[in-house]
């Protein structure tokens, strides 16, 4: 594994420098975590494509202050895309990193081979009860967080990691990830959308329930929705496994070596 900077984002890639003939994975994870999220998928999937993990600005360790509207971040994550030249892109997100994806995809700077969609929709509301959370006692927040969002079914030790990272980002770049969910809305422009589309969702997912995975692949069309079983939020980190298997079979059709 590889760490590097580009257009001041932090990144690891899974190899470096890219293989020209191979599509580039951009993983981009959700609010107030890292690109360590992802160190699951980022090796295990070095054989099928490119793989690259981003620190949005104001996580890990890119500067910046963090952004209160998706597309503010998704226009970071184009130029860093373009930055890289990275060939075949394919931007995937989990919840807030979805979103982003999402607005990747209708943006259209950028021709994407495919998406890949995460425990994410095209409408992402927020509880009052978070903010005020966040606002008025972070420490509670980070320490219910990924509790609140795994699957009773997963093992607490697999979320420690993340949840170590996780409480190392500041409280007013939550609150701006936060915000940047709670004001995207998307619904009316699914159909835009050109490119295949992956939708992962989890049976256990309190935060975005699988009718949000349901209702992305009604809008998108010509997409495909695999559910994961045993997960919850955090999919990727409590079933790697079968979230790796799910992407490589989508990149067997999409982009074949």
């Amino acid at each position: 594994m590889t760490h590097l900077t580009r257009k001041d984002l932090s990144f690891d890639a899974g190899q470096w420098p890219l293989k020209s003939d191979l599509p580039t994975i951009i993983f981009i994870h959700g609010s107030g975590n890292n690109r360590l999220f992802w160190a699951n998928q980022l090796q295990a999937l070095t054989d099928a494509a490119n793989t690259v993990a981003i620190d949005l600005p104001g996580h890990g360790e890119s500067p910046g202050q963090g952004m209160d509207q998706v597309n503010d971040y998704a226009q970071v994550v184009e130029a860093f895309i373009e930055a890289i030249q990275a060939p075949m892109p394919i931007p995937c997100g989990l919840s807030l990193g979805g979103a982003i994806a999402i607005q990747l995809l209708l943006n259209r700077k950028t021709k994407y081979r495919a998406g890949i969609l995460i425990n994410t929709g095209a409408r992402l509301k927020v509880l009052p009860e978070i903010f005020n959370m966040i606002k008025n006692d972070y420490s509670a927040y980070t320490e219910a967080s990924h509790k609140m969002a795994a699957s009773p079914h997963t093992d607490p030790g697999r979320l420690q990691a993340i949840a170590a990272e996780a409480k190392k980002c500041p409280a007013d770049v939550v609150y701006k990830d936060f915000s940047a969910c709670n004001a995207f809305d998307v619904m009316g422009r699914l159909e835009e959308i050109a490119e295949p589309v992956l939708v992962l969702s989890a049976a256990d997912d309190l935060l975005t329930p699988p009718k949000y995975a349901q209702f992305l692949c009604k809008g998108i069309p010509g997409s495909k929705n695999v559910h994961i079983a045993q997960a919850g939020h955090l999919s990727p980190v409590e079933q790697p496994d079968a979230v790796n298997q799910a992407i490589r079979e989508f990149l067997k059709v999409t982009a074949p070596i």
